[in-house]
């Protein structure tokens, strides 16, 4: 059988999550669940722990601790609060993106405050009302001016709208056809020209806000460009790849928390004097969610994996978070069921649970999109056979 065994690192890293879950995180969440708002004093706290800038390095203020640690920190952090967690993941993400596009003087100025907290966190600013799942329909423009770039448009599912210090904005530089015209943009918060949308009155995830941004002839000067003119496709792409690892860290984060406390419940209710946990109905659904979490976990950390050991793992990516976000939302319907009558209830922290995984197989790329990227990889390799 085989066994995941962490590396002291990541053990270290595993470990100090979790704490920072169960002493912070935990219980702020049916709060800020019931009464919405923005974790921002979470996020300082987390910041002050290295966990805004797990895969990123010292030189940049990040512990440069590897994808795998991060993906074993995001799901003890979602364990407890899928909404604070999915805040750190999209500024993770930004982080990384920045190191790996950007100047040395982009990545001194604006990763050091990221990781810091100074920024708060970061946005990720691509989907448009017109271009979701297909960026080649974007309709936000940059403008080469004196000084550099003016950009204009809309932008939709902005997570950490409202809060964040720094954005990666996508915009079409040229009318090069489909996504050959993009490029990528770091726009700080405080530009003047950018608006933040009202957060959206979401199913879950009330702690994360998720708003619009209007750019109004946002000026951006030559060093606010991400990468070369017309690589934004390119830098969405390998984000993209690297958030998937993050939502099925979250899914399975999010996917254990409800299992755990389903477990807890099975052995202390009991019903025709006996703990629940004693009827087959109930070992079954704890045994399928047991199964089930064991391989959204081990497929996630391969993944993660993959990309510490500089291997292509865009498949794998894709199969875990399809995989963690379908497989996470029936662990946490069967954990509701557990509970019965009471699952259904905000007394219990299941049925949060279930509505905060919901979004997983829609964001960082559809469940269906993640079945065309899989698809087209098993066409390719299948392709190559002589």
């Amino acid at each position: 059988m085989f066994e995941f065994q962490p590396s002291e690192t990541q053990e270290m890293m595993r470990e100090g999550a979790r704490q920072y879950a169960d002493r912070i995180l935990a219980p702020r969440a049916t709060a800020l669940d019931h009464e919405g708002g923005f974790p921002e004093d979470s996020l300082r706290q987390a910041a002050d722990l290295g966990l805004l800038g797990i895969n990123v390095p010292e030189a940049y203020g990040g512990v440069e601790a590897g994808a795998v640690s991060y993906a074993l920190s995001v799901m003890e952090l979602a364990r407890t609060c899928a909404a604070t967690t999915v805040a750190m993941t999209v500024s993770n993400m930004v982080a990384e993106v920045i190191c790996a596009f950007g100047t040395e003087a982009q990545r001194e100025s604006h990763v050091t405050r990221l990781c810091s907290g100074e920024y708060v966190v970061g946005g990720f600013a691509l989907s448009e009302a017109g271009a979701g799942s297909d960026p080649s329909r974007m309709l936000t423009k940059a403008t080469r001016t004196d000084k550099g770039w003016s950009i204009t448009g809309n932008k939709l599912w902005i997570t950490s709208g409202t809060h964040a210090g720094l954005f990666i904005v996508w915009a079409r530089t040229s009318d090069a056809p489909g996504a050959r015209g993009l490029s990528a943009f770091l726009v700080p918060g405080d530009a003047p020209g950018l608006v933040r949308g009202k957060p959206e009155e979401k199913m879950g995830q009330h702690g994360s806000t998720t708003t619009a941004l209007e750019l109004h002839e946002v000026e951006v000067g030559e060093d606010g460009l991400l990468g070369e003119e017309g690589e934004g496709f390119r830098i969405a792409m390998m984000a993209l790849d690297g958030g998937r690892i993050g939502i099925a860290s979250l899914a399975s984060g999010v996917a254990r928390g409800a299992h755990e406390f389903a477990l807890d419940y099975a052995q202390e209710r009991t019903q025709f004097g006996a703990p629940i946990m004693t009827y087959q109905a109930i070992q079954w659904m704890l045994a399928d969610n047991a199964t089930e979490l064991d391989a959204m976990e081990l497929m996630t950390l391969n993944a993660a994996w993959l990309k510490d050991q500089g291997k292509p793992f865009t498949r794998e990516a894709s199969m875990a978070k399809l995989f963690a976000s379908e497989r996470g939302f029936d662990i946490c319907d069967r954990s509701l069921q557990v509970l019965g009558g009471y699952g259904y209830t905000r007394e219990y922290p299941v049925e949060r649970a279930l509505r905060d995984i919901r979004v997983t197989s829609i964001y960082e790329g559809t469940s269906q999109i993640q079945r065309i990227v899989i698809s087209r990889d098993i066409a390719r390799r299948f392709g190559g056979r002589s």
